[in-house]
């Protein structure tokens, strides 16, 4: 059962459920570097065995097939593949909107000073799948890259027992335009798209979420490659007065809890009348949920109710806690939002749920987690880019300044690069 919580005296304890992480076995450590160590070395006999021991199939090829793919957008449901095409549309249109322009500063004909934007040549793509199978996260990932200018998207995904990826998984992919798909998931699938095997190409940066493998995986390669974020388990916080419907609240932390058992749920009130039924209603709606057992179980450890006793406490807590997903279903809330500054996404009303930013409205839902929306941002155009700056000065300007950067290339005990402004001066 979530617990209700005294605002004040029970705040620490809050916010050591939003830090926890999913970086705390040395047994999975270990066994990530074996991973990636084996598939530096063995490449795709590595990978296939793992893929075969992990996903318990029994496949000898790795790469999605055109028949694989046409047979896909053959079998989909025509309803859903429709819905995709809408959410391609929706989130297409918003991350166009990120797209940075170079810009140049003249200063007469002696000075030019400018900013170059390129886009990744090569980028990977994790989307986790198995029993599972995430489309969105297919599209959240490869429509940023794809609008950027990345010239190879490689999307990794494991394949269910049976060798197969879901028909949703493969048209989104398709749609959108991804260069080529592997049957491959966990630290294997990051350890190909790193170092290269023989089917698998290297990349310049990886994308997308995982379990703890994937996420250990990524931290290990950082450096070698790049990487968007190490994301922990999901989380949604709700600020929320005493209009608030209690229903929507506890469909919206039962909505966030299914994800997984560390997934975290917390709503913050300055109503315990409101907490109280809140706390419910939960009980109500998780005897119809299929997922009733992992719910119940992050609901339990990772999810709270606090009750503050003045209004204002509630945004000095969400921006203490800065949560990846946050909803405010205030009566203000179009004020409201303006005294938050940190969060990774926010639903403002009763009727914009995390859902539809999940899937559908166009903002990315691939955000930041374990409070690091402090100093990190959700996944966007921006991340598939990467910047060059352009400097020309001509004889006359560097002469002018000269004597400015001498002294301090002095002054730093660099006296080399005082020198190659002097040697210039002197012809």
């Amino acid at each position: 059962m979530i617990q209700i919580y005294n605002g004040k005296d029970d705040i620490e304890k809050i916010q050591s459920i939003l830090e926890r992480t999913q970086m705390d076995s040395e047994d999975v450590l270990k066994r990530v570097d074996e991973i990636l160590e084996d598939v530096r070395i063995r490449g795709d006999q590595a990978v296939l065995e793992l893929s075969r021991m992990y996903d318990r199939h029994n496949l000898d090829s790795l790469r999605v097939t055109k028949e694989e793919i046409e047979k896909a957008k053959k079998n989909i449901d025509k309803d859903l593949e429709k819905a995709i095409n809408k959410a391609i549309d929706n989130i297409t249109a918003f991350h166009k909107k990120q797209l940075v322009e170079d810009f140049f500063i003249e200063e007469g004909e002696d000075i030019l000073l400018g900013q170059l934007t390129y886009p990744i040549e090569n980028v990977g793509i994790y989307v986790p799948g198995g029993t599972a199978a995430y489309p969105s996260t297919v599209m959240m990932n490869a429509i940023p890259a794809k609008i950027a200018g990345v010239e190879n998207i490689v999307m990794v995904t494991p394949a269910n027992s049976e060798g197969k990826i879901k028909d949703s998984v493969l048209v989104a992919a398709d749609l959108i335009g991804v260069n080529q798909i592997y049957k491959v998931g966990g630290a294997q699938a990051i350890g190909g798209l790193c170092f290269g095997t023989e089917t698998i190409p290297k990349v310049d940066k990886i994308v997308g979420p995982g379990n703890i493998y994937v996420a250990m995986a990524k931290r290990k390669v950082l450096g070698l490659v790049g990487i968007d974020m190490i994301a922990g388990p999901s989380e949604v916080l709700v600020l929320a007065d005493d209009g608030a419907n209690p229903k929507y609240i506890a469909a919206d932390l039962i909505a966030q809890s299914e994800h997984d058992m560390r997934a975290a749920a917390i709503v913050v009130t300055d109503s315990m009348e409101l907490a109280k039924r809140v706390q419910k209603e939960i009980g109500a709606q998780l005897k119809n949920l299929e997922r009733n057992e992992i719910a119940a179980k992050s609901l339990s450890d990772y999810g709270a109710i606090i009750v503050v006793e003045e209004r204002e406490e509630m945004f000095e807590i969400a921006n203490r806690l800065a949560p990846e997903h946050l909803e405010i279903l205030t009566k203000d809330y179009l004020n409201d939002y303006k005294k938050i500054k940190n969060a990774g996404a926010i639903f403002l009303g009763e009727y914009s749920p995390e859902p539809v930013g999940d899937y559908y409205a166009g903002p990315n839902h691939t955000l930041p987690t374990s409070r690091t929306a402090r100093f990190s941002s959700a996944l966007g155009v921006y991340d598939f880019c990467k910047k060059t700056s352009l400097i020309y000065y001509s004889k006359e300007a560097l002469k002018g300044a000269s004597k400015d950067i001498i002294n301090i290339a002095n002054d730093e005990g660099l006296t080399g690069h005082a020198n190659s402004i002097r040697v210039r001066m002197e012809d």
